[in-house]
């Protein structure tokens, strides 16, 4: 059995459209997630939104729209981003899932019972944005500590955690775990600033706003937003508290790595361990405190306008281009800086001239001087030992790095990897060795030499840059390397051909064209500050009361999904009715993966005739809301939790 590896992201704050610098935890996360897999443990990708929240209720109210139409609307743009980056999620939950609220309020309510959590009232300062009361010698400057936002006075009922219960027990595994929280200048934070001193008691809901989990004992209070969020790394793999949780959560729990922000480590590295504790859950791993990218020299905020979207960087660079900048520019411990020269440079020097004209050449030279045909000859010189102990030797260096959560140092030893690729180049200077007809083995030898050490480098790149490293095999005729073959040099069939024609991997940007599409970008973004509300469709013609009596709309649970592979939209979906399952085909499959369907009630059009699509029977309708567009579509579910089979009327 393959040995399992649980990574997650922090679940990212339905408010609105998250940057560049949100973006490159999923980029991140993922890449480790690839790398891991490809070392072949059996991986699984957590992802997600946070949708609860006073400013999540005060946005909608400004919006015009319900909390859950905001929150779908946000959560369908944060996914598509997710998307668009190529993040090879296992599941991508949402806050207001009812798997994760049931279990929400199963675990607060268990904490009360075993008196973890009691009553009491808060007067104390709190942050909106951040949904965090703080005592005045907890502000800096008299801001949030965290967001160095103004704060406001603020008192209410609410029910408290009892962390100091808890803190020494937490104090103790933090010394005796020193890969718990990484790096470490994040572990001596934590510890000087929070643990030390000594932990007060947390507020766990509140009762000035409504947008969230309900208290299931005390329905006027909503669960705290944090102790709602940070429980969705164990209800999105099935744990059930007090009961008997899924075999997914007992074989991936407890989690390998947590992927999260250096903002928000206090709640990860204090909270959510004292939260397992209380539930007697086994504590992660690691939680790795990443640090921020940052605009220039300051941190992205649409109040500055200096903000930078992923979508808006694809497409003016490629998604890969997007991938390696943000992995390699990002240091492990100090914040990062992006700016548009630094992304073109990047792009010019690394991707374009030393990877990109390195494979174009090698396939160039292969067909200009042996029809794309390499062979391995035998005619081997001494400067032939350093350039495949270069490449036999990359992967355990890429698997420390990658161990040790350095991503841009292991992007680096591919980069020396093809750096030392040029320069054999350089050294055997084929272009003269083609001119003597005696060296045309030797010529061969050197062409085989590149070829191979371009496709271990390139399977090695693939968890990086996975459609860059996907075009270089291909230009080889490759297939992707088995890691235990990249410490052999001679795996690459002999005898085998390179495509007919190169193919460019990134073009030379020029800055002075970059600029005028960056302003122009500048230009639209600024006319499309307010968007306006989307054409809807025309009413349809009006019909009687018995028209509509006609139509039976019933409540339906998916109780197995599963994708039609003979179809690019189509998912074959099981529903219990109650009293009988059906079989349903509905074209959703680029909005939802079958396994974030299972256990969903949706509103089924249950007197349909059945029809047969793509070979399967189809038997009632579900009811989705989507965008005049398609670009965002969801289903209809009830408001609170019904039985299967209810009527819809």
């Amino acid at each position: 059995m393959r040995q399992k590896y649980y990574i997650t992201t922090a679940i990212a704050y339905a408010s609105g459209k998250p940057h560049i610098g949100n973006t490159y935890e999923a980029i991140l996360a993922d890449s480790i997630a690839r790398f891991k897999r490809f070392e072949g443990y059996d991986v699984y990708l957590q992802t997600g939104t946070d949708e609860h929240g006073q400013k999540i209720e005060e946005k909608a109210k400004a919006a015009g729209v319900t909390p859950k139409e905001y929150v779908d609307n946000v959560a369908g743009e944060i996914k598509r981003l997710w998307d668009l980056v190529g993040t090879s999620y296992n599941r991508f939950i949402r806050t207001t899932d009812e798997d994760h609220v049931r279990q929400v309020q199963k675990i607060f309510k268990y904490m009360y019972e075993k008196g973890d959590i009691y009553k009491g009232y808060y007067e104390g300062m709190y942050c909106v944005p951040c949904e965090s009361f703080f005592t005045p010698s907890q502000l800096k400057d008299g801001r949030c500590p965290d967001c160095g936002r103004e704060v406001q006075p603020a008192k209410e009922e609410a029910y408290f955690f009892k962390m100091s219960k808890y803190a020494p027990k937490l104090i103790d595994y933090i010394n005796t775990h020193p890969d718990f929280i990484k790096p470490v200048s994040r572990k001596n934070e934590m510890m000087n600033n929070f643990l030390l001193p000594g932990l007060q008691d947390l507020c766990v809901s509140r009762t000035s706003f409504k947008w969230g989990i309900p208290v299931e004992f005390d329905p006027k209070h909503v669960v705290y937003v944090w102790l709602d969020a940070l429980a969705n790394y164990i209800t999105c793999i099935g744990y059930e508290c007090g009961g008997e949780s899924s075999e997914l959560f007992d074989k991936l729990w407890p989690a390998d790595l947590h992927v999260i922000g250096k903002d928000i480590i206090r709640f990860h590295t204090i909270y959510w361990p004292i939260f397992l504790m209380s539930l007697d859950l086994p504590l992660p791993k690691t939680v790795f405190g990443h640090p921020w990218l940052l605009q220039g020299d300051g941190k992205m905020s649409k109040s500055k306008g200096n903000v930078m979207y992923a979508d808006d960087l694809c497409e003016l660079l490629g998604v890969d281009a997007v991938r390696y900048f943000v992995l390699h520019d990002m240091p492990f411990d100090n914040d990062g800086s992006i700016t548009w020269d630094l992304l073109v440079e990047r792009l010019n020097s690394d991707l374009a001239n030393t990877l990109g004209n390195l494979v174009n050449r090698t396939v160039a030279m292969s067909n200009k001087y042996f029809g794309g045909e390499v062979r391995r000859t035998g005619v081997e010189e001494p400067v032939d030992k350093d350039l495949k102990t270069v490449a036999t030797g990359t992967l355990a260096r890429v698997q420390k790095a990658v161990d040790d959560l350095r991503i841009a140092d292991a992007l680096n030893e591919l980069m020396n990897l093809f750096k030392r690729c040029n320069k054999y180049v350089d050294e055997t200077a084929p272009w003269v060795l083609a001119k003597d007809p005696a060296q045309q083995n030797r010529l061969s030898e050197v062409l085989y030499n590149l070829v191979e050490s371009i496709s271990i480098g390139a399977s090695l790149l693939a968890p990086f840059l996975p459609a860059t490293a996907e075009k270089i095999l291909k230009q080889l005729n490759a297939e992707p390397r088995a890691i235990e073959t990249l410490e052999i040099f001679g795996e690459y069939p002999n005898g085998a051909h390179v495509a007919e024609k190169p193919e460019i991997l990134f073009a030379r940007l020029d800055p002075k064209v970059v600029t005028e599409q960056v302003e122009a970008l500048a230009a639209k973004m600024k006319t499309s500050a307010a968007p306006a509300a989307p054409e809807l469709p025309a009413m349809k013609e009006e019909i009687a009361y018995e028209d509509f009596e006609k139509i039976d709309l019933r409540l339906a649970k998916v109780t197995a999904c599963e994708e039609i592979k003979r179809s690019k939209k189509l998912l074959k979906l099981t529903v219990s009715l109650g009293s009988e399952e059906r079989t349903v085909v509905s074209g959703i499959k680029n909005w939802y993966k079958p396994e974030e369907l299972v256990g969903k009630t949706v509103v089924l059009v249950a007197n349909l005739k059945p029809v047969t699509l793509c070979g399967v029977e189809s038997h009632g309708m579900i009811l989705c809301a989507s965008d005049p567009e398609d670009k965002a579509l969801a289903f209809i579910t009830p408001e609170k939790v019904l039985s299967e089979g209810f009527t819809v009327r």
